[in-house]
């Protein structure tokens, strides 16, 4: 294994030699380079590939790099203390440099036709298998390794299937990638009918590097999205969820968001919100791509985000329209809230599997927006000390850009924040006690009947 040629399926890539592309070590994440040469070293091929190539490629910084090799899962962590083979499904080894992950796959080949399983085989017959497919034609188990060039034939989309290699500082180019990034296409590696019935996710992943990348999706690679989006009923929900964060968390939610609702795609994932988006009002329509756009900025600002704001924003619209909807029902103030909030949950908990320490999150941002409101003595410092209140606080900015009119309590908490303690007294004491002379009325008469 000293020369590139030795490498099994090598002949059949386009080969770019270092003076003809753009990328130089430097950029190159330095634990990657390790597990690279490491790697080499001992005798194997490996390469950065994926989207840390392509990234590079687009003059971007990747996010993460990872790396494929013809080393088998076993052999790498023979050769790396710090590594951990991950999955059943399909087996790749994380190597943890401190908080970076090296994500390390063995090159992968086609699966058998022979392979197909019955709807009915259990899973521990599953876990037996290398290589396995439904009748659907979706990859229940993929963990069958081959050449390089089955490995690129083997990924999604072809400005994915980029290899870049530290010996001779060699690209090497299976499937068009090239072409497909010069020309800002996102192109599917072979059949797509075929190919998204293997891993439905396929579809939201399209959707996911159109957005971010700025790239059409490729006329053929489109076609089948909307006719095969029931494909997604069959992804888990817990899945759902996870594949949700990437598309929401990747810093271009705003369009992202928009492309999805084009796609019947939306429907899978997001149905109560377009649905109450479409029903509602337009301020409730506003807030959400008003959250989305501050995701994508705060992201920008490599700012933290959190899931349970991001999902209290975006299902805004379907508890406005249910606390609407409730009107004609005489409950309680509070209990029509705990009604709508409990409602709006439990429909998106249909599509994605939201964790409950989100879902609990959620209620206390939307719970908080009343108690934000009342400002009475009692509950002001109660409610400015609540650990969702800076969420709350946020949320609340937020209604009021989106257009909903709040007579000024958001400047009102903003001075109250910024406030010494003394501002803070004068504050607390401006605020009207229409509200406690009601509710000390509401108690005399009380009194009054027991008489």
């Amino acid at each position: 294994m000293n020369s590139e040629i030795e490498l099994a399926g090598l002949e059949k890539a386009t080969v770019i030699k270092r003076d003809n592309h753009s990328i130089s070590r430097k950029q190159i994440s330095p634990n990657a380079l390790k597990v690279l040469y490491r790697l080499s070293s001992a005798g194997f091929h490996a390469y950065i590939v994926g989207g840390g190539v392509r990234d590079l490629l687009l003059g971007t910084k990747p996010k993460d790099f990872d790396v494929a090799t013809n080393a088998s899962p076993e052999e790498i962590r023979k050769l790396f203390k710090n590594a951990r083979i991950i999955g059943r499904r399909f087996k790749i080894v994380h190597i943890r440099f401190g908080r970076e992950i090296i994500e390390v796959t063995t090159f992968r080949a086609n699966h058998d036709p022979k392979n197909q399983i019955a709807d009915d085989i259990s899973r521990r017959q599953i876990k037996g298998l290398d290589s396995a497919h439904s009748k659907a034609g979706m990859i229940l188990r993929d963990n069958v390794y081959g050449n390089i060039d089955e490995d690129a034939f083997r990924r999604d989309f072809t400005v994915n299937a980029l290899y870049y290699t530290t010996r001779n500082f060699l690209l090497l180019d299976f499937c068009g990638g090239l072409d497909d990034i010069q020309n800002k296409e996102i192109r599917m590696i072979g059949d797509p009918i075929a190919r998204y019935k293997e891993d439905p996710v396929r579809m939201l992943r399209a959707i996911r590097f159109s957005a971010k990348l700025g790239f059409e999706i490729e006329e053929n690679t489109k076609r089948p999205i909307d006719e095969l989006s029931y494909l997604l009923d069959s992804i888990s929900s817990a899945r759902l969820f996870d594949e949700t964060l990437k598309l929401m968390t990747g810093g271009f939610a705003q369009r992202t968001f928009e492309l999805l609702s084009q796609y019947q795609l939306g429907s899978y994932l997001f149905a109560p919100t377009i649905d109450a988006i479409e029903q509602g009002d337009s301020v409730s329509a506003k807030l959400v791509f008003l959250a989305l756009s501050n995701t994508d900025s705060r992201i920008a600002a490599e700012k933290s985000v959190t899931p349970a704001f991001l999902f209290s924003a975006l299902l805004w619209p379907v508890l406005k329209l249910k606390l609407a909807q409730s009107k004609n029902l005489d409950l309680a103030p509070q209990q029509a809230f705990e009604q709508a909030a409990q409602s709006a949950l439990t429909k998106q908990l249909d599509y994605t599997a939201i964790p409950k320490r989100f879902t609990v999150a959620c209620r206390e941002i939307w719970d908080l927006q009343g108690r934000l409101q009342r400002r009475n003595k009692r509950s002001i410092e109660s409610t400015f000390k609540h650990p969702r209140f800076r969420a709350a606080y946020d949320f609340l900015l937020l209604r009021e850009q989106a257009g909903e009119e709040l007579d000024g309590l958001g400047q009102w908490w903003t001075d109250f924040q910024n406030g010494d303690q003394k501002k803070r007294k004068e504050l607390s004491g401006a605020v009207p006690r229409a509200k406690n002379l009601r509710r000390r009325r509401h108690k005399r008469k009380q009194t009054g009947d027991s008489e």
